[in-house]
């Protein structure tokens, strides 16, 4: 507070959650003018009167150019996030990256929500017609953001939602979408609002004289921003409140391209990779990734989740049997060989695969039992080729993809060895079968990595 005390602060007042039994208020303070404008941007604009009157439920206050002491405050380095639950106050000092913004508030909600008997979820959602939503689970880079964002469905949100007695909501008030190669083509009402005035755009390259953007570029890093009002995609859901899912979608982008592009799970393997979190994070994501490597995060988001996985994932399980929601495992990574080798999944095969599923279309399709993770792949899909859908036909050398596939096996399982004692053994069983070959185990990011 001493070191603001002459400098001016930007503040923003703001609902978090569109729920009106479940909702936040929230303060926000920030150093500089474009962190405050993300606020309004990514949280809910309250209405006039509301703001009357307004008392937050906690604060955030952004201070970039403030560095921490690691000798005498005992953080880690001169960045940090620092949540106090008792006090509901959040201090972030020492990066102007906004992300961290939303998640500290994110983080906040994932810790209030269960006693009142929501499930908070790193996740995207949409609706159909009918009012039936569906949830994308899934880490930075999987496809949440460009998956639910389906012309032929509403957006309810692209990020942090909750799962309550009466369906889903949307925690925020607008989408933080990654833009690095972004396509008008495949993504043409997230590439749209690139161009649109309001929008913020974090870590992009653009030409000092003409101000042209370059989407492609990775000068500055692959985790490329884009933060808008949900409003600014022409089919978003105007409320954030959408009905019970009917499915749920368990994103992941493996870059080792051994996983299906689509299989259907029972509700034990649902748990498993609810609270396995796998992706890979590929070079340039974060700082010191260089090379691919597997990431597995706890409910598709550990660093947000403060309170025990297996909280979570008991309160996915009660929802998945009491509503009947079908769950499915999709592939967005790499086909025909690991990155570098193969190539990223087809947009329009995933999206073919995604609608198929979501329709019932593959509800009576015969369905083949992958050998190494259990999981059950449909034969066929409309729109997509079959030998597509069988990953290990795709490889060259079939022998190099079945150690490949046996290495991944082996870290699910050695991640999931952590939170094995709370879960039931039928969830425990649900993993991939791992054969011991003797090859060695491929690096696993901690859980704080992910």
């Amino acid at each position: 507070m001493t070191y603001l005390a002459d400098r001016p602060v930007y503040a923003q007042d703001c609902f978090i959650g569109a729920h009106p039994g479940h909702r936040r208020s929230l303060r926000v303070y920030t150093e500089t003018a474009w962190a405050s404008i993300f606020a309004r941007n990514l949280f809910r604009r309250p209405p006039a009167a509301d703001l009357k009157a307004f008392a937050p439920s906690f604060t955030i206050i952004d201070v970039p150019s403030f560095q921490a002491d690691s000798a005498t405050e005992g953080t880690r380095t001169g960045t940090a996030i620092l949540v106090n639950l008792a006090a509901m106050e959040i201090i972030i000092v020492g990066t102007e990256y906004a992300g961290e913004i939303k998640k500290s508030a994110f983080t906040v909600m994932n810790y209030l929500m269960p006693d009142e008997g929501v499930l908070p979820m790193h996740s995207a959602a949409n609706v159909g017609k009918d009012g039936e939503s569906v949830v994308f689970f899934g880490l930075s880079g999987t496809g949440k953001t460009t998956l639910s964002a389906d012309p032929e469905r509403s957006l309810v949100g692209d990020d942090e939602h909750g799962w309550g007695d009466d369906g889903v909501f949307n925690f925020e008030g607008g989408c933080y979408a990654k833009t690095i190669r972004l396509s008008p083509m495949y993504e043409p009402d997230i590439f749209a609002t690139t161009r649109r005035f309001g929008t913020l755009l974090e870590n992009v390259d653009l030409d000092p004289v003409t101000r042209e953007l370059d989407l492609d570029s990775d000068r500055f890093t692959e985790n490329t921003r884009g933060a808008y009002p949900l409003h600014f995609i022409g089919n978003a859901d105007p409320t954030g409140m959408a009905g019970q899912p009917t499915n749920v979608v368990l994103l992941t982008a493996d870059a080792f391209g051994v996983l299906p592009p689509i299989s259907r799970l029972t509700a034990d393997q649902a748990q498993y990779h609810f609270i396995s979190g796998y992706t890979a994070k590929l070079a340039g994501t974060e700082i010191g990734v260089k090379e691919p490597q597997a990431t597995f995060s706890a409910c598709f988001g550990a660093p947000f989740m403060p309170r025990h996985p297996g909280e979570y994932a008991a309160m996915l399980a009660e929802r998945l049997e009491r509503h009947g929601v079908r769950a499915w495992l999709v592939n967005t990574g790499w086909t025909g060989g690991p990155y570098g080798t193969g190539e990223r999944m087809n947009i329009d095969h995933t999206r073919a695969m995604v609608r198929a599923a979501l329709s019932g279309a593959l509800d009576d399709v015969p369905t083949v039992t992958d050998p190494i993770f259990g999981v059950e792949v449909p034969a066929s899909c409309p729109d997509v080729p079959a030998e597509v859908l069988v990953p290990r036909a795709t490889w060259a050398d079939p022998v190099a993809f079945d150690r490949q596939a046996n290495a991944l096996a082996r870290m699910f399982v050695e991640n999931f060895a952590a939170y094995a004692d709370g879960v039931p053994e039928s969830v425990r069983v649900a993993g991939p079968r791992v054969v011991d070959d003797g090859g060695p185990a491929l690096r696993v990011a901690g859980p704080g990595e992910g």
